[in-house]
């Protein structure tokens, strides 16, 4: 794994796609993820833009997505808890379920090789939508690469 390249990549994504109310995206996150990898070995942040993340608290997300009972449970991160609204093949979308914006809050995450891609928003569908195309491009340029 070359980390300067990823660390560039990001840098480079998370400039253009993450940060401000015209980008599509109000926080992100790239957590090292290797399913097959020894349980004992707790997956950590290897980026993150726009929040700060609980280490514990994400080794939580990270079980609950090993655990791949996506309809029957929910998640946390940050102070929001979220329930999938959608499963797809390497992907799936949430919605927050204790948000006090009127428009609501999601989230898309993404599992490649070697990561999980979180990308949170404000919004409902149009956001949802400009959402999983920033979190897909990211992780284009990532298999572009190879990483």
């Amino acid at each position: 794994m070359d980390w300067t390249l990823v660390h560039k990549i990001w840098e480079k994504w998370a400039s253009n796609y993450v940060g401000s109310s015209d980008q599509p995206l109000k926080a992100a996150l790239l957590i090292n993820y290797d399913p097959t990898g020894p349980s004992r070995l707790l997956s950590t942040i290897a980026e993150q833009e726009g929040i700060k993340a609980n280490p514990m608290e994400l080794s939580q997300f990270v079980d609950f997505v090993n655990r791949n009972k996506l309809q029957s449970e929910s998640f946390f991160i940050g102070p929001n808890q979220y329930i999938v609204t959608s499963i797809h093949e390497n992907w799936f979308c949430a919605r927050s379920m204790n948000t006090s914006k009127p428009a609501g809050e999601g989230a898309i995450v993404m599992q490649t090789a070697a990561f999980l891609v979180v990308g949170l928003y404000d919004g409902s569908i149009g956001s949802a939508s400009r959402a999983m195309g920033a979190v897909d491009q990211f992780v284009w340029q990532l298999s572009r690469k190879n990483l």
